[in-house]
């Protein structure tokens, strides 16, 4: 299989943090990335996941999160000192960890995530409104909003993201048709399940989605497909893919951008995760009729870490993608640079084709 040549934009990275207004006075953005994408009318539209948190120091960790109030949810913060909590993980940035090993493990986010809107007429310079475009407001979001994904289906935008709370990372559904108003169809995969794409259109009588059913105890997080009638009930879930083994991709696999239509097949392009947690995109090209069926993958990487945007931040090492669209001979990506900005790749479709030997 070839390497594949890919076109970093110039301007990456597109937004930062610094181009974010907090949600509050109080918080600090600490990252803008992953990001769905559509086009709505002549404009380019990113619904990105912005990441805030309340100001953790070195000797304490504080986490935003919702909790019940008089019948309503509220963002409320709790401080956790360090030094009073030697049993605690402390050492990934996103999270702290009581292991097993002290009984029942136990996690807190140290950001609380979001869902905001970025507007663009070129598809580089973007506008990224003062506002929340949608707030979490359940308990199944109680810990967050991430990690959005927007599929056109006629007139209608259906925007599925993972909401996390302590019972694990679920995925919601929200649709819109003008991007003002919306409607909750609440929780369509209980957890764990996350990393959804839902396909653009019918394929034969019904809908299909991709995703990832997890729970670590026997084997690495794979990604499996199922169906639906209606986009709110899904069933007839089976094993769709495994992580190849190779070094980029030997340690877990999810999907990434909604999959796109070609004349040879559904495009997915998907992301891995090495052993140390280095994180890539693929791509793959899956049946038109049956899209369970993989033609084609990569066989190495079509995007990699290797800036220091990229490398370096949040989460370093990564690129993770959300979404693309798919122009006359050119798929453009936008992705996540290290948990805390958003970049912009872009591929002709002859090369994917090569890179996947179709």
């Amino acid at each position: 299989m070839e390497n594949i040549t890919m076109n970093r934009c110039k301007e990456n990275p597109l937004i930062t943090a610094g181009d974010v207004r907090p949600s509050r006075k109080d918080f600090i953005v600490e990252g803008i990335f992953n990001c769905g994408v559509c086009r709505y009318k002549g404009e380019i539209l990113l619904l990105c996941r912005v990441s805030e948190s309340a100001g953790s120091t070195d000797s304490t960790v504080k986490i935003p999160a919702l909790t019940l109030k008089d019948g309503k949810y509220q963002i409320d913060v709790t401080n956790i000192k360090k030094s009073e909590h030697p049993e605690w993980d402390f050492s990934d940035s996103r999270s702290i960890v009581l292991h097993a090993s002290h009984g029942r493990r136990i996690v807190y986010l140290t950001s609380f995530s979001h869902l905001r809107l970025a507007r663009s007429k070129d598809g580089i310079h973007f506008k990224v409104d003062d506002s929340p475009f949608l707030l979490p407001d359940t308990y199944e979001e109680s810990w967050g909003m991430e990690d959005p994904r927007i599929t056109q289906i006629d007139d209608t935008y259906y925007i599925n993201y993972t909401a996390v709370s302590p019972s694990g990372p679920a995925t919601g559904l929200i649709s819109t048709t003008d991007f003002i108003s919306f409607r909750r169809h609440g929780i369509i995969f209980s957890p764990e399940n996350k990393d959804v794409a839902i396909f653009p259109q019918k394929i034969g009588e019904s809908y299909y989605a991709l995703n990832r059913p997890a729970s670590g105890e026997f084997s690495a997080p794979d990604m499996w497909i199922c169906d639906s009638p209606d986009l709110i009930h899904w069933g007839r879930q089976r094993h769709f893919c495994s992580a190849s083994g190779r070094n980029w991709e030997n340690g877990r696999i999810g999907c990434g951008a909604v999959p796109f239509k070609t004349e040879k097949g559904w495009v997915e392009i998907y992301h891995a995760a090495d052993s140390e947690n280095h994180y890539s995109l693929g791509a793959m090209l899956l049946d038109a009729e049956h899209p369970d069926r993989i033609i084609a993958r990569t066989e190495n990487p079509i995007l990699t870490a290797d800036t220091p945007y990229e490398k370096d931040g949040f989460f370093s090492n990564t690129v993770f993608t959300c979404g693309c669209y798919q122009g006359e001979d050119t798929v453009v990506v936008y992705y996540g640079a290290a948990d805390d900005k958003i970049c912009r790749a872009d591929f002709t479709l002859n090369e994917l084709y090569q890179a996947m030997e179709v």
